[in-house]
């Protein structure tokens, strides 16, 4: 097994417990947000774990990002143009949202807004991320939602 195969298998994998951590993050805050809830320890040990998690899995999609033979494609074709740019720019995007959210809750005191500022910042996260996903699957046919035929 190379280096390529690693990185893609790591990058791979880890995408479903960053996506399943966000999903349950944004559920919590906006739970926590609408239903006026205190901020617990447990609150921020999720959000934090989810922050970790999206880091962790840039830091395997930048690896990918320079040895993998779909960077390499044309950008004039559309399954290199996603791999190339859209791809790329929108888990960023999707992973500094997390990182402001995650900052932001930390720095009021309202358990609200904490509650709050999470469940804007991760949800918009969420977002994007899904919608990249759709266009992956737009843009390479070959590949499915999350795996999912």
């Amino acid at each position: 097994m190379n280096f390529y195969q690693i990185l893609k298998s790591a990058h791979s994998g880890w995408r479903y417990i960053v996506f399943a951590l966000l999903v349950i993050a944004v559920i919590n805050a906006l739970s926590g947000w609408l239903g006026k809830k205190t901020f617990t320890d447990g609150n921020r040990k999720l959000n934090v774990f989810t922050l970790i998690s999206a880091h962790i899995q840039l830091l395997f999609g930048l690896g990918l990002y320079f040895v993998s033979p779909l960077t390499k494609i044309a950008s004039s074709e559309p399954i290199g143009r996603y791999w190339k740019m859209e791809h790329i720019s929108m888990m960023i995007l999707a992973i500094v949202l997390i990182t402001i959210g995650n900052s932001k809750s930390k720095k009021v005191t309202d358990a609200v807004a904490k509650h709050k500022a999470v469940a804007i910042f991760f949800g918009l996260a969420l977002v994007i991320i899904v919608g990249a996903i759709f266009m992956m699957v737009k843009a390479d046919p070959s590949r499915t939602f999350f795996g999912v035929s």
